[in-house]
């Protein structure tokens, strides 16, 4: 089994900066890539960032140059450095892996979720 948990969500007015991480644990083999992802009420499900293992990134337009999408493979975890939060970031941030457990099973992953609200 493999998991993926997501923490560091929180309230922050606009302007702000948070740093949610999400941590990758169980039979992990290899981790190919890992994603944030976010949905806020009433919409779909977006990607928000990427990262793939040699290390390079994408990126959604509507955060380029305010988020940083980074990974500890010596930890297994992924972080998202949010700069300079909008209310329209406001949502539940999703972790997604794509990962080969020891079993040589390959699929995706998610994690539970960690909710972020910009607000004054």
């Amino acid at each position: 089994q493999v998991q993926l948990v997501e923490s560091g969500g929180d309230l922050v007015q606009p302007g702000g900066s948070l740093r949610p991480s999400c941590a990758v644990s169980g039979s992990i083999f290899r981790i190919n890539a890992m994603a944030w992802y976010r949905q806020a009420p009433a919409k779909q499900r977006e990607l928000v960032a990427g990262i793939i293992s040699g290390g390079s990134t994408n990126y959604a337009d509507s955060v380029k140059g305010r988020f940083t999408i980074s990974r500890d493979n010596a930890k297994n975890t992924v972080y998202l450095q949010m700069n300079s939060l909008k209310p329209e970031d406001t949502a539940v941030y999703y972790c997604n892996g794509d990962i080969v457990s020891r079993t040589l099973m390959r699929r995706e992953y998610w994690g539970q979720g960690t909710q972020v609200t910009v607000s004054s």
